[in-house]
């Protein structure tokens, strides 16, 4: 039931558990977990709840939901073996925690309330431990503290074991330099292109036989897609906006609705740092005085000035403070200065100057939108007529003439350029529709509607050899060369290795490439020279490449092995070092989580499971 552990510090399982509590997942009906199916599962004495599977699982379906850019179902998450991974995970954790509580680690009382009370979830307003928001998150979670604590206490317990078994498993030295000599080493290549220059003869004109077999062996390229041809209707919030009139108190009203947009005050950006005492601020800002950086104090203090940016406020933004920064010319720091947070320094770093735009200068934009918004309510409001004349049976046509959609039609296929064809819902309707289909109304995304009826589908099918006579000439003549050149490229080739010379001997333009490394980018050439010069086995090898019709020759002239002393080697040694050890250690954590699911034995509960997934449906 293993499943591969990465090695964290124990802080951030622990903090990794304490958000999975505070996010919560009673609205998917977890909740409902209880009574007498408790767990899934367990290894030794070690549960796996139903609760921590749940949520392990709607963790997953979420992230990959996230990913594909919509839901995912509990059927095709099945369908991707997502639960069973899901179900190694936690046996693997719960294997670690049982092993935690075999050989007796303890996690005292300290360890345990630094950890709760540093979570930010469990935080106040002013930054400190609040315990009445401890209880009530939990309690809604349906733990009591005693319960929780020995959660905590058990995560912390598997972290420390994942830890030491993970630990200090160092890359082997011989490991790292085959490795790195692999990817580090470089080499020095020549190349040069055969054109058509090269060839002996000029390429002759094809005969009408050759074009007549080229058409018939490559009937691929020039096949004709089908097209569906489609007549539909449409109405958009575009087509109406001449009809739409909006009057001045309505664009004034727009305008000021905005008034934060298009009116921007004079705005700092600013950086603040708080301290615990008057004395403490006055401090710091004599050593700001005495040549210390903004920087440096917020370092003092545990922070980056990422922590004491401020972003850009305005004067009212900064209350108290707004006077004293606004009255900087230039950059530099004030304070000390009372806040509702304590006594702070203030680092001002640029103006911003305030910004207006007039109402005229945004008048035909405010009119679009405005415009724009009422026909698409107009639109909404004339739907349900417009389906009540669809069921009705009226034609597309007899719409055209009864309603303001507009008629068209388009050629469905890969060639089409219809406005329309700028709607996915259009492009999906008109892809899946049939001659039995009665036309339905549709939503486009910018609240618009169409409807569309599939009138024929004309089949793909290969075009006549005289219809695309002019296609078929320029491909047979690209081929023909390709294999002319390649032929050129064979001949040299071969008078090169009968005179033992080197591809400069070879009357082509010859390019040099030094210190090429793996998975280069050698620029002018073809694709897949790299690739080819470090399939090469020796110096004086030459091959040829050839790439949607340019063919080269590639000769090895050195394999430069790995200099292990270079700075950029070096550096790319620490990278692999780090990988390769936190691969390793992932592999002793899998093999010992594996080993004490053996040792310990593993129960399954199959009902408790269903129970879960059937919840998630």
């Amino acid at each position: 039931m293993s499943l591969k552990l990465r090695s964290h510090g124990k802080n951030m399982i622990v903090w990794v558990l304490l958000g999975m509590l505070v996010l919560g997942l009673g609205g998917f009906g977890i909740s409902n977990f209880g009574g007498r199916i408790e767990a899934i599962g367990m290894v030794g004495d070690t549960e796996i709840s139903t609760r921590d599977y749940a949520r392990a699982l709607q963790r997953q379906m979420n992230d990959l939901g996230a990913q594909q850019g919509r839901p995912i179902g509990m059927a095709e998450a099945r369908a991707m073996g997502l639960e069973q991974r899901v179900q190694a995970l936690l046996f693997g954790e719960a294997a670690l925690t049982e092993a935690a509580r075999r050989i007796g680690v303890s996690v005292g009382d300290q360890e345990l309330h630094r950890e709760i009370t540093s979570a930010e979830a469990f935080k106040g307003m002013d930054g400190k431990f609040d315990r009445e928001a401890y209880r009530l998150t939990i309690q809604q979670e349906g733990f009591t503290e005693a319960e929780f604590e020995s959660r905590v206490r058990a995560d912390i317990g598997r972290s420390i074991v994942q830890g030491a078994v993970a630990a200090g498993v160092p890359a082997q030295d011989t490991a790292t330099e085959a490795y790195l000599g692999y990817i580090a080493e470089s080499r020095d290549i020549a190349w040069a292109e055969v054109t058509e220059a090269d060839l002996a003869e000029a390429l002759p004109e094809p005969t009408e036989a050759e074009l007549t077999a080229f058409h018939a062996d490559h009937p691929e390229l020039f096949t004709r897609a089908e097209t569906r041809e489609i007549t539909y209707l449409w109405l958009t919030p575009q087509m109406m906006l001449e009809q739409i009139e909006i009057d001045e108190a309505t664009l004034r009203a727009a305008y000021d609705a905005r008034i934060d947009e298009f009116v921007q005050p004079e705005k700092r950006m600013v950086e603040r740092l708080v301290y615990p005492t008057l004395d403490e601020a006055e401090a710091a800002l004599a050593k700001y005085e005495a040549g210390a950086s903004f920087a440096d104090l917020a370092a003092e203090r545990g922070l980056t000035l990422e922590d004491a940016d401020l972003g850009e406020p305005t004067k009212a933004d900064l209350g108290a403070a707004g006077e004293a920064v606004f009255a900087l010319e230039t950059p530099g720091v004030v304070g000390p200065i009372e806040t509702d947070f304590g006594p702070a320094l203030f680092q001002m770093n640029v103006i911003i100057a305030p910004q207006e735009t007039t109402f005229e200068e945004v008048r035909d934009e405010l009119r679009a939108e405005v415009g724009t918004d009422r026909a698409r309510r107009a639109i909404g409001d004339m739907t349900d007529s417009l389906e009540d004349l669809l069921a009705g049976g009226a034609t597309l046509e007899q719409m055209a003439e009864e309603t303001a959609m507009e008629l068209g039609t388009v050629s469905f296929g890969p060639a089409a350029e219809d406005d329309i064809m700028g709607y996915e819902a259009f492009r999906e309707a008109a892809s899946k529709a049939t001659a039995d289909d009665f036309p339905e109304l549709g939503n486009l995304d910018d609240g618009g509607v169409f409807a569309l009826r599939l009138d024929g589908v004309t089949p793909a099918a290969v075009i006549p050899l005289d219809e695309a006579r002019e296609a078929v000439t320029e491909a047979w003549r690209a081929d023909a060369l390709a294999q002319q050149k390649t032929a050129r490229a064979d001949e040299l080739l071969a008078t090169l290795a009968s005179e033992g010379k080197d591809l400069a001997a070879s009357g082509l333009i010859v390019t040099q490439q030094p210190e090429l490394a793996r998975g280069g980018f050698v620029p002018g050439a073809p694709a897949g020279i790299a690739d080819l010069a470090f399939a090469m086995k020796a110096p004086g090898e030459r091959q040829i490449v050839a790439d949607q019709g340019r063919v080269a020759i590639v000769e090895l002239k050195s394999i430069n092995a790995a200099d292990m002393e270079d700075a950029r080697v070096l550096q790319i040694r620490d990278v692999v070092e780090r990988q390769l050890s936190q691969s390793l250690a992932a592999d002793v954590l899998d093999y010992y989580a594996r080993a004490i699911e053996t040792e310990a034995g593993i129960q399954l509960d199959p009902a408790a499971i269903n129970a879960v997934q059937a919840q998630m449906q």
